[in-house]
């Protein structure tokens, strides 16, 4: 079954969207976190005991591996629970590829993929996960979803067990369509996240329902 992660780094939002019971993970990028008015660390610190022992994915900042080494095993200090995320590119393999040597292998979530080629490279540094972004590739014409599916489909012909996370997402479409195409997760803005629990004719629903109680109940009130 498809995983639902939140993207997000609000606490409030964090906090109302556990209590649905739907959310397996979270992911969060340098633009959510400096949003946020709390420190950074405490702010991860923070995430990672909500979310108790489900994964959080908290980005890496510098752009060359050595620093990417150095603060991935910094983040990875901080709770049980971190996923680095990494961006894809030959610096970002090489610090993947490391902090998956010798005992304290830190887990690795490679972002800003957006080819079969980059996924495959990243599975092979060692990536625990690899996150394609929909949205990004819809932007500029190309097919996000399709992304996916090929991604899906070239792992699985591999035996490759690095997850897919459909990220980048901008609509519950791209969510139902990245679970029809077998994403392993779906990780989604807290607006999005509450467009997926609404339908239009499920209000309309509701009222009507509720209009005809109040009717039969005020009929038994006048036959009295």
């Amino acid at each position: 079954m498809v995983q639902i992660y939140l993207d997000s780094a609000n606490l409030q939002e964090i906090e109302e969207a556990l209590s649905w019971g739907v959310i397996s993970g979270l992911t969060t990028n340098p633009t959510l976190m400096c949003k946020e008015a709390e420190p950074f660390e405490f702010l991860v610190k923070k995430i990672c005991a909500l979310m108790e022992t489900n994964p959080v994915s908290v980005e890496v900042l510098s752009t060359i591996a050595e620093g990417m080494v150095k603060e991935a095993r910094h983040l990875a200090n901080q709770a049980p629970n971190v996923v680095v995320k990494i961006p894809m590119g030959v610096e970002g393999l090489k610090a993947v590829y490391r902090l998956n040597q010798g005992e304290e292998k830190v887990s690795c979530n490679v972002t800003l993929v957006f080819s079969v080629n980059q996924a495959l490279l990243a599975a092979r540094a060692g990536a625990a996960y690899v996150s394609p972004f929909l949205g990004r590739l819809d932007d500029i014409g190309w097919d996000g979803v399709g992304l996916v599916r090929e991604i899906i489909e070239v792992f699985t012909r591999q035996g490759i067990d690095t997850r897919i996370i459909a990220a980048s997402i901008r609509h519950p479409r791209h969510v139902h369509e990245a679970a029809a195409v077998g994403a392993h997760i779906a990780t989604v803005p807290f607006s999005v996240l509450k467009q997926m629990a609404r339908h239009p004719l499920t209000d309309i629903g509701v009222e009507r329902f509720l209009a005809d109680w109040d009717r039969a109940r005020r009929g038994e009130e006048i036959g009295r």
